[in-house]
């Protein structure tokens, strides 16, 4: 498949898909609360294990890799070329960020950006071990997911100068590590001050 109108359309429904917020979802339907007024603000499943305990952390996060990993699965599957594909990944990172749903407000984009960018370049996993050492040792998930996509983007482009990746999809990798970042401003500047959050605090509703 290709062509521009087929293309625009699987980004508009890559966008659209990312853009459910599932962690408001959540929060509204188990305990009625919107997640957006409690804790970093954020829709994504860091907050939510905070807000709302383990499993529907769980939850969340799955629903949330999912909404970054399908729509690449679904352009493959379709025949779009890499370019498409890659637009494919990135746009449901925007909209899980920015999300049309709940007032262009939303997650942090890791979830759905490692979905995203496993179903690009498996080779993604490789940053699992650095994110789980970082977590153990400093109990900052803001500070894993800072390192992660500062690695991954890295590694991608390694694997696209040697050949074995392609370049748009290094790029869309990029991209999504930018926002992943972008997104976390207030953490970094946490971080900074010796404030940030540490995971096992939870947050009082």
């Amino acid at each position: 498949m290709s062509g521009l109108p087929a293309g625009v359309v699987l980004v508009v429904f890559a966008f659209f898909l990312g853009a459910i917020p599932w962690g408001y979802v959540a929060g509204r339907v188990t305990q009625g609360i919107d997640l957006r007024a409690i804790g970093s603000g954020g829709t994504g499943a860091t907050n939510v294990l905070r807000s709302l305990g383990g499993k529907a952390s769980a939850v969340v996060f799955t629903l949330d890799f999912l909404k970054g990993l399908l729509p690449v699965f679904i352009a493959r599957f379709l025949g779009f070329g890499d370019v498409w594909i890659a637009l494919a990944a990135v746009a449901p990172v925007v909209g899980h960020c920015w999300s049309p749903f709940i007032a262009f407000k939303g997650g942090k984009g890791v979830a759905t950006g490692a979905g995203a960018a496993i179903a690009l370049f498996p080779q993604t996993l490789l940053a699992l071990p650095v994110m789980a050492v970082v977590v153990w040792s400093t109990r900052y998930v803001s500070l894993a997911s800072l390192i992660s996509a500062v690695l991954v983007s890295a590694l991608a482009a390694g694997f696209a100068a040697a050949g074995r990746l392609d370049w748009p999809a290094a790029l869309a990798i990029t991209a999504i590590s930018v926002i992943i970042i972008v997104r976390h401003n207030a953490n970094i500047l946490r971080l900074r001050d010796g404030t940030e959050r540490r995971i096992g605090e939870r947050v009082g509703v």
